[in-house]
C-alpha cells in the first residue's frame, strides 16, 4: 500500500465524522460535546487495555480503531467550534516526537537508554516551564 492510499484511509474517517456531525447526519452523534464522550474514550481505552492483557491482536485492532474514532471525533467537535482540527493535533504530536527524540532527528550526542532518558526529561522539564509561562 503506498503513502496516498494510506492517506486515503485517515481522511475516509475524517470525512466519516464530519457527515455523521452534520446537517444530515445522525442525531446522536450531532448532540455529542467533549464531555459526554469523555466516557467513551476511557472506555475505548480500558477494552484496549483488557485486548493487550488477552495479547489477541484482532481485539487490539478493534479497540485501537474505537480509540481512534474518539480523537476523530473530539477533534471534529474542536473544528465545529473553531478551536483547532485533526491536522493541528497531527502537527502539535509530530513536532513534540521530533523535539522529544533529538538523538533520532538533532544533533544530541546521548547513545546510551540512561543519556536519552535524562534528555528526554530534560526536554520535557522545559516544555512544561514554557507552558507555565503562557
Amino acid at each position: 500500500m503506498n503513502n496516498e492510499e494510506k492517506a486515503n484511509k485517515f481522511f475516509k474517517l475524517v470525512d466519516i465524522l464530519e457527515k455523521l456531525r452534520g446537517e444530515h447526519g445522525c442525531p446522536w452523534d450531532k448532540k455529542q460535546t467533549h464531555q459526554s464522550l469523555m466516557k467513551y474514550l476511557f472506555e475505548e481505552s480500558n477494552e484496549y487495555n483488557e485486548a493487550v492483557q488477552k495479547m489477541d491482536y484482532n481485539n487490539m485492532k478493534e479497540e485501537l480503531g474505537d480509540v481512534l474514532l474518539q480523537i476523530i471525533f473530539h477533534a471534529q467537535i474542536a473544528k465545529e467550534n473553531n478551536k483547532f482540527d485533526i491536522y493541528d493535533v497531527l502537527d502539535t504530536i509530530n513536532e513534540k516526537m521530533i523535539r522529544r527524540h533529538p538523538h533520532v532527528f538533532g544533533n544530541s550526542k546521548a547513545t546510551t537508554e540512561e543519556e536519552i532518558r535524562a534528555e528526554w526529561e530534560k526536554i520535557k522539564a522545559e516544555e512544561k516551564k514554557q507552558k507555565n509561562k503562557v
